[in-house]
């Protein structure tokens, strides 16, 4: 079954980070599909990769086996055009305590997300090799930073990452730290901060506030640190000053949301 890993960090770099897994599989006129969130384990020869859930799966029957050979054809196709990388070992399905598989427990975050601008055109123009290394020093100097302002990387999803934090100066800081660190990679990123509820199940984080947080990313220009009226409320007494940026409409999210920017 030919599977493949969406390049959120080379397997060169360092490991711990997640990522979703495709694997496509054709037996006689039938296609099977099984994808989902995994967890990247270790560097190189020693990677492992485990599902973080159970994957979802479908079949698709095509009727004759030649346009099984077809979909399944491109269908992989779709994935290498993706940025997802062949990966011939095994998925395990990794084993989680009782504590993990419990029932949904409630928490309160400062969400970051950090996005390249123009992310396709430089890869463009740089090629395959050179962007990787970019691609590279970019995601070490964001670690890097996450780490100095104890914040928590979530998921990488091809350039772009989330995190989260106890506090919200923590994630305004670490977002200017980031900026001024890519600064020498030549790359211009956006970032977006929210804050708000979000459900843990199994060690998967979901909720609304992280797509909140995503759409006050997508709000941004290059250069940008938005974040919403939450975040700005949150911090009413700080230091940090921000410049009210409007109301906005962030798409599939109810009602109009006022953002604000940080100032230099």
């Amino acid at each position: 079954m030919p599977k493949f890993l969406r390049i959120g960090v080379h397997q060169s770099n360092v490991s711990g980070y997640t990522s979703k897994a495709w694997c496509v599989r054709r037996v006689g006129s039938a296609v099977f599909l099984k994808w989902g969130a995994v967890e990247v384990q270790g560097a190189g020869d020693g990677r492992r990769v485990y599902w973080t859930r159970l994957p979802q799966e479908k079949t698709v029957r095509c009727r004759t086996t030649q346009r099984a050979q077809d979909y399944a054809k491109a269908a992989i196709a779709r994935r290498r055009n993706h940025r997802y990388e062949p990966l011939a070992g095994p998925i395990a399905l990794r084993r989680r305590s009782a504590e993990l598989s419990a029932e949904l427990k409630q928490a309160l975050a400062t969400i970051l997300i950090v996005d390249i601008v123009g992310s396709t055109a430089k890869a463009a123009k740089l090629g395959d090799a050179r962007w990787t290394k970019v691609m590279g020093h970019y995601y070490a100097a964001v670690r890097k930073e996450l780490k100095s302002t104890r914040g928590k990387e979530v998921v990488t999803t091809g350039d772009g990452v989330l995190a989260t934090f106890k506090a919200p100066a923590s994630g305004v800081r670490c977002a200017t730290a980031i900026q001024k660190a890519v600064r020498t990679l030549g790359l211009d990123i956006r970032v977006g901060l929210h804050a708000g509820e979000y459900s843990v199940s199994g060690g998967e984080m979901v909720g609304l506030a992280f797509h909140i947080g995503t759409r006050v990313a997508a709000k941004a220009r290059a250069g940008e640190v938005l974040v919403s009226s939450a975040v700005r409320d949150l911090m009413a007494q700080s230091e940090i000053r921000f410049r009210d940026h409007g109301m906005h409409q962030l798409k599939g999210v109810p009602a109009r949301w006022r953002l604000y920017r940080l100032e230099d």
